[in-house]
C-alpha cells in the first residue's frame, strides 16, 4: 500500500485546458489545389497542342475533350466518388488517352486525303478504319483499371474509378461528338477543306520488319 501511495499527488481538472494541439486540412487542401493545377495544365498543353498541329480538327477535338473533363467529373460529383490524388492523377492520364483517340482518327484522315479522297469520305473512312483500334485500346486500358480496382488498396480504387469513367466516356466524345460536328459542318458547307500541320514525312524503314524483335522484347518485358 506504500509502494502504491507513493509518489501520489492531489491533481484537479479545470475547465480551461493547459494546452490545445489543432490539426486542419492542410494536407488535404494542398493535394485538392496540386491535382487542380495539375489538371488545368495538362489541359491547356493538349489544348494548345491539338490547336496548332490540327488546326480545325484539333478545336473539334478541344470541344470533345472539355466535355470528357466535364461529364467525368459530374459523374464522380453524382455518386458521391472521394477525389483523391490518385483520382485527380486518373483524370490526367484520361485526357491523354481521350485526345490519342482524336489523334488516330485524324492521321487516318490525313492518309485518306493523301490519297485523292474528298473530305466526306476521308472523314468517313478516318473514323471506321480508326474503330477498331480505338475501341481495342480504351477495352484494354478498362480490364486494367477493373484489375486495379479489385486488387487494389483504397488510393489504387480512387484511380480506377476515375480513370474507368473517363475511358468510357472518352468512347462517346471522341467517336460519337467528333462525328455529329464534323458532319454538321460539312452539310452547311462550312467545312470545304482540312489543314494540318505535318512533323514528320514518310518513315525511311518499315517498322513491320522488326517485328519478332519487338515482340520477343516485349514478351521478356511484362
Amino acid at each position: 500500500v506504500q509502494i502504491l501511495r507513493s509518489g501520489a499527488l492531489s491533481a484537479e481538472l479545470v475547465e480551461k485546458p493547459v494546452s490545445e494541439n489543432t490539426i486542419g486540412p492542410t494536407l488535404g487542401a494542398d493535394t485538392i489545389k496540386r491535382g487542380t493545377t495539375a489538371i488545368a495544365m495538362a489541359f491547356l498543353a493538349v489544348l494548345a497542342f491539338m490547336v496548332i498541329y490540327y488546326r480545325f480538327a484539333g478545336m473539334v477535338a478541344c470541344i470533345a475533350l472539355f466535355a470528357n473533363l466535364l461529364l467525368t467529373i459530374g459523374f464522380m460529383v453524382a455518386v458521391n466518388a472521394a477525389f483523391t490524388l490518385p483520382g485527380l492523377a486518373g483524370l490526367v492520364l484520361t485526357l491523354g488517352i481521350a485526345v490519342d483517340a482524336n489523334v488516330l482518327i485524324y492521321e487516318r484522315l490525313r492518309e485518306e486525303r493523301n490519297k485523292g479522297a474528298n473530305l466526306a469520305t476521308s472523314i468517313r473512312n478516318g473514323y471506321d478504319r480508326a474503330f477498331a483500334t480505338i475501341i481495342d485500346t480504351h477495352m484494354t486500358r478498362i480490364f486494367t483499371a477493373i484489375v486495379l480496382y479489385v486488387l487494389g488498396n483504397d488510393q489504387l480504387k480512387g484511380f480506377a474509378i476515375s480513370l474507368t469513367v473517363g475511358l468510357v466516356i472518352s468512347l462517346f466524345t471522341s467517336l460519337y461528338m467528333t462525328r455529329l460536328m464534323f458532319d454538321y459542318w460539312l452539310h452547311k458547307k462550312w467545312l470545304t477543306e482540312m489543314k494540318m500541320m505535318r512533323l514528320f514525312g514518310k518513315l525511311g524503314f518499315h517498322p513491320m520488319r522488326y517485328r519478332y524483335f519487338f515482340f520477343s522484347l516485349t514478351g521478356a518485358l511484362t
